[in-house]
């Protein structure tokens, strides 16, 4: 997702959740006694919720002017700055140690710099509502994954239904039935593999970087760190300096990474810590209705009823696969 930005912000939900994202092996702290936010929940949750639908509109009007890895790398940029502001305001220092920068190396390209770029290439080929929808799916490849890979998340009839309800709502937003006409099937390629990307990333996070005693902030500024380095040396090798800086696809990109990418995951943090990470995830099944109605209303593009009617579809196939068995009163002590 998009949502699923970062390290401890993918732990912090489950690995079979969604992400932005944005979807525990790095459990968010305890915020410290003292005032609490001024900006009700509820309106942050909203604000978060638009800033990630519109991301995807964003990559779009990037994409207008500059390629998409110079995309991706301006997205991290930008992002990381936001995080270093905020570890220099919270006097956070980068984690230590080497074994822990390698695991992080591996979560910045899971789940920042290999989805972000396969995001800005898709767009090339299709639009930003479909973008928007395949992120949704990334819940469904989670619970997916996570089945094989996470012994103690086993799978239950009402999480299978909404796993085959899920990609049933695929089917339907890609119109099976028509022979994916009028699609282009690298492009939607590559908005899939971004969203399955994302659960690999909190997967390998929830594996690998459990209990490093590090906070959510230093963990997060340091793999967006890793991320920009990775595409500022990936950049170079496919792409030219662009001959001049068309401004309006440029703040596109600089709100993709300010807002989107580390302003963003700021905010998420406070929800997760006051709310608690089941409702804060709950803004992945408002991103896709947003990035749709941001597509039509802003960049005109086209929209066929089975493209919000899959898109329910996927939406609670996502929901039924977040459905967790109640414990048995039995075995409480």
């Amino acid at each position: 997702m998009t949502t699923a930005t970062s390290t401890s912000a993918s732990a912090s939900t489950s690995a079979s959740a969604s992400t932005s994202t944005s979807h525990s092996a790095v459990r968010p702290r305890h915020p410290r006694s003292g005032p609490r936010p001024t900006l009700d929940w509820r309106l942050r949750f909203g604000a978060l919720s638009l800033v990630w639908g519109f991301s995807f509109l964003l990559i779009k009007v990037g994409t207008d002017g500059y390629a998409p890895f110079q995309v991706t790398l301006g997205r991290l940029v930008f992002g990381t700055a936001v995080l270093v502001a905020a570890m220099a305001v919270r006097r956070e220092r980068l984690p230590r140690g080497t074994r822990i920068w390698a695991h992080l190396a591996v979560a910045a390209l899971l789940l920042n710099a290999l989805p972000f770029s396969l995001f800005a290439y898709a767009e090339l080929t299709i639009p930003s509502t479909l973008a928007g929808i395949c992120n949704a799916t990334s819940p469904l490849w989670g619970m997916a994954l996570s089945v094989v890979a996470l012994s103690e998340d086993r799978p239950t009839r009402v999480r299978v239904a909404g796993l085959g309800l899920g990609f049933l709502g695929v089917l339907t937003v890609l119109g099976a039935w028509q022979g994916f006409q009028g699609l282009d099937a690298t492009g939607t390629a590559m908005a899939l593999l971004a969203s399955l990307s994302y659960p690999i990333g909190w997967i390998y996070v929830r594996r690998t970087l459990a209990g490093s005693g590090h906070s959510n902030l230093s963990l997060t500024g340091a793999q967006l760190l890793l991320a920009t380095l990775q595409l500022a040396v990936v950049t170079p090798l496919f792409t030219s300096v662009p001959g001049h800086f068309p401004l309006v696809p440029l703040l596109a990109v600089a709100a993709l990474g300010a807002l989107g990418t580390g302003l963003a995951v700021l905010v998420q943090y406070g929800l997760v810590a006051e709310v608690g990470p089941t409702t804060a995830q709950m803004v992945t099944y408002f991103i896709p209705v947003i990035a749709t109605a941001a597509g039509v209303a802003v960049l005109g593009e086209s929209l066929s009823w089975s493209t919000p009617v899959g898109a329910v579809i996927v939406l609670a196939g996502a929901a039924l696969t977040q459905v967790r068995p109640k414990a048995d009163p039995q075995l409480k002590p």
